[in-house]
């Protein structure tokens, strides 16, 4: 699939598209690449949306961000920087996995203009997951937060089978090899390598942010109604510890839990995941 580029907010983006009409932005997690919408994307496209997944900001081929900004009111930043290049409307969708799950929040919420429906994947509500800090099960699962957040975590990430064992353990039973190959070109350098640990030292404070973003990273709320899907099986986040997530979505939103699925869903079921979504957005 041909890659195209656009800059936003001072990010050369790489993105794969298809389709034509309203923006369906499709943005991606740790450690995954814009590829990981290669099910959804095409499916999208023949419902009538014009269908574009960056790579995030630091995942190459796109840039390293020159202001070194990783916390999350970039990221929504970003999206709706995004849909204001790529000439979105208030007839777009906004669709994240993982990390790309809270700009989705954030975007959402701080321009609602922009947006008609929503989808988030794998990573709930921030207020919704506070407590799954404080489970035993969920701490030895985050184990991986916590050591990015000191110097060990670019020698660890950079080895081979971290990135594989983190993959196997949160999709039990998925074969991944073609996912970690894209994950593996783009995090082929240390400067993107330390870009994608750096989101989450921004998450934990370890870096302090930037002042950039204040009003983008304090949007929470909104009324956009959001689909929140979740994997049974998830190896990442535990089903247990997002059953409050409904009450901090807007007005109108839904949860769905996808069974025999773990953290990638929409790899590993893309025939249910697709029919979900596409049902959501119609």
């Amino acid at each position: 699939m041909d890659i195209s580029t656009v800059t936003a907010n001072g990010v050369e983006f790489a993105y794969l598209s298809a389709g034509e009409g309203p923006l369906a932005l499709c943005l991606h997690g740790f450690p995954d690449t814009a590829h990981t919408w290669r099910h959804l994307l095409p499916e999208l496209a023949g419902r009538g949306y014009r269908v574009v997944a960056p790579f995030m900001r630091g995942y190459a081929p796109t840039s390293i961000p020159a202001d070194g900004a990783y916390e999350g009111g970039a990221l929504v930043a970003d999206a709706c920087a995004l849909h204001e290049a790529l000439g979105g409307d208030g007839d777009a969708v906004l669709i994240g996995h993982d990390w790309g799950a809270f700009p989705v929040y954030g975007a959402t919420a701080f321009a609602p203009e922009r947006w008609r429906r929503a989808v988030a994947m794998a990573v709930p509500p921030m207020g919704a997951m506070l407590a799954a800090f404080f489970d035993y099960e969920q701490l030895k699962r985050s184990f991986y937060i916590f050591l990015f957040q000191s110097g060990l975590a670019e020698a660890a990430l950079s080895r081979d089978g971290f990135i594989e064992g983190l993959w196997r353990d949160w999709s039990p039973g998925y074969d991944a090899a073609e996912d970690i190959a894209f994950v593996r070109r783009a995090l082929g350098s240390p400067e993107n390598l330390a870009a994608a640990i750096g989101y989450y030292r921004a998450m934990l404070g370890t870096v302090a942010p930037t002042g950039r973003y204040t009003a983008e990273q304090s949007a929470t709320g909104g009324q956009v109604p959001i689909l929140y899907l979740h994997g049974a099986r998830d190896g990442c986040l535990g089903i247990g510890q997002v059953d409050q997530a409904a009450a901090f979505l807007p007005p109108g939103s839904r949860v769905e839990h996808v069974l025999q699925a773990g953290h990638f869903l929409h790899l590993e079921r893309p025939r249910e995941v697709n029919d979900i979504v596409l049902d959501w957005l119609r």
